[in-house]
């Protein structure tokens, strides 16, 4: 059986109100240990590689086992940092070492009188069998935001 060559799009757009100055909002994603400490897939996934490079034309690589099999791999690239305002990054997925989608992700950071409202947007481009998968990448991008949750807590 021959694989089907073909693309599908998918964006989405998440905001969530942190009850945590915004300085302490950037911090989890700006200092590795923090970062690691929330980042991922927990408990559901055993650690791989890891890379972090917080600066404009830095690169991050997540990489981790599930527990009931698939490898999945995260790399990224930094190309626009203005320190408790905005990320953006480029980056790309693979699972089982095929290369399933590339995104834009935009993270903005803004002070509320309760705290922080954070704002993830992304666009995102899935190759071939993976086709189908923007709903999955808004659902996990949903949990990374739990976690941050709790991580801030």
């Amino acid at each position: 059986m021959t694989l089907q060559r073909r693309l599908a799009r998918a964006g989405f757009s998440l905001t969530r109100d942190y009850l945590a100055p915004v300085e302490r909002v950037w911090d989890a994603f700006a200092e590795e240990d923090q970062k690691l400490a929330w980042w991922g897939a927990g408990d559901a996934a055993e650690p791989g590689e890891w890379a972090f490079d917080f600066r404009v034309g830095g690169r991050d690589v997540a990489e981790g086992t599930f527990h009931d099999g698939p490898v999945s791999r995260y790399e990224a690239t930094y190309t626009d940092i203005v320190e408790h305002n905005r990320i953006v990054t480029s980056y790309d997925m693979w699972l089982d070492g095929v290369h399933m989608s590339t995104s834009v992700a935009s993270l903005e950071f803004e002070p509320i009188d309760e705290g922080t409202r954070f704002t993830h947007v992304e666009h995102g481009v899935f190759y071939d069998q993976f086709w189908a998968d923007g709903p999955n990448r808004e659902t996990g991008t949903r949990g990374l935001l739990d976690a941050l949750s709790k991580h801030l807590a």
